[in-house]
């Protein structure tokens, strides 16, 4: 297992990652267009954000995206592939993830994730700090989440 810096070229395998792993949850097939619409990951995001992917006998199974502001920065994506849940390699990404906030001087980082991420985010020492509505569907309320390093 390796977690190495994406290529853009692996911008549709991101996609397509992030796609099956919301799926996971059980959305509905709108939803899940809508989401892959609005979170089409682009080659261009990958050159101009820190992007890492999780990568076990040579198959990415997991990745994570930051966008730096200037003001805040923001975990933008965080996907495992389902059949990798539960096995720890969400907690080696995480372990990464603060690893190199740390490196880079982040003190720390918001982002939103679906209820039924929580047990996964406060175990990892993230706290909510409020809901918002989800731009894929106005009706669903989010957590809003920070992790202080």
């Amino acid at each position: 297992m390796i977690i190495r810096r994406a290529d853009p070229k692996e911008s549709r395998i991101l996609t397509d990652l992030a796609v099956v792993s919301e799926a996971f949850w059980g959305h509905d097939k709108k939803f899940i267009e809508k989401f892959r619409l609005i979170y089409n990951i682009k080659e261009d995001y990958i050159r101009n954000n820190p992007t890492f992917v999780l990568e076990k006998e040579e198959k990415i199974i997991g990745f994570y995206s930051l966008v730096e502001n200037g003001k805040e920065v923001v975990l933008e994506y965080f996907y495992i592939d389902p059949g990798a849940i539960k096995k720890g390699y969400g907690n080696k990404m995480w372990d990464h993830l603060v690893d190199y906030c740390k490196n880079r001087g982040i003190l720390e980082f918001q982002y939103v994730a679906g209820k039924e991420t929580r047990d996964f985010y406060e175990k990892m020492g993230a706290v909510i700090v409020g809901e918002t509505n989800s731009i894929i569907n106005k009706d669903r309320r989010i957590d809003k989440w920070k992790m202080v390093l």
